[in-house]
C-alpha cells in the first residue's frame, strides 16, 4: 500500500482535482481511489499501465462522489425549511414531481435498517460531519464511513423509482404493433 501511495498519489489527487474543486473533497476521494487500488491489484491484468487502471477506478469514485451529491440534494428537499423556500417558485408538474420523489424517498428510507436510516439521516438531511456522527453513535469516523457506504448501497439496492420510471417511457415510447 505504501508504495502505492508513494507512487500514485500526487498523479491522482491531480487527476480528481480537474473534476472536483473542493480541496477536502479531493483529499478524499484520492484516499478512497487509492484504497481501492490496493485491494483491486489482484485483479489487475497488465492490459493497460497501471495509472491507467487506477484512473479508471478514480473515476467510478468520482461518479459516485456526484451520484452522492445528487442524492443530498434529493434528501434535502425533504427537509421542511427547504420545502418552505421552494414551495413559491415550483410550478404543479415540478411539484408533483417532487412530491413523488418525496414519498418514493420516505418509502425507500423506511425499508432501510434502523442505524442505516440515522445515519444516512444525520449525513445528508442534518448535515452532520462523520466527526458529529461518530461522537453520537460512540463509533470511529472509519466505522461512520463504512456505515455510511453500506447505507447508500442499500438504500440504491431498494430505491426503484429510477426503474420505474425507465420502465414507463419504454413503454410510452414503444409504438404498439396493430
Amino acid at each position: 500500500m505504501k508504495e502505492l501511495v508513494e507512487k500514485y498519489q500526487r498523479s491522482i489527487a491531480a487527476f480528481v482535482q480537474r473534476k472536483i474543486d473542493n480541496e477536502d473533497v479531493v483529499e478524499e476521494i484520492t484516499q478512497d481511489v487509492l484504497m481501492a487500488a490496493y485491494k483491486a491489484m489482484p485483479n489487475f491484468n497488465n492490459k493497460c499501465s497501471e495509472f491507467s487502471y487506477i484512473c479508471s477506478i478514480a473515476k467510478h469514485k468520482i461518479t459516485d462522489y456526484y451520484r452522492k451529491k445528487r442524492l443530498k440534494t434529493i434528501l434535502f428537499s425533504v427537509n421542511p425549511k427547504f420545502e418552505e423556500i421552494a414551495e413559491g417558485a415550483l410550478g404543479p408538474e415540478r411539484d408533483a414531481l417532487k412530491n413523488e420523489i418525496k414519498e418514493e424517498i420516505r418509502k425507500t428510507m423506511s425499508e432501510l435498517k434502523e442505524d442505516y436510516r440515522k445515519i444516512l439521516r444525520l449525513k445528508y438531511v442534518e448535515d452532520w460531519k462523520s466527526r458529529q456522527i461518530a461522537t453520537l453513535m460512540k463509533i470511529s469516523v472509519k466505522a461512520v464511513e463504512s456505515r455510511l457506504i453500506r447505507a447508500r448501497k442499500q438504500f440504491q439496492e431498494l430505491w426503484d423509482y429510477d426503474n420505474k420510471k425507465s420502465k414507463e417511457v419504454v413503454q410510452v415510447e414503444r409504438p404498439s404493433r396493430d
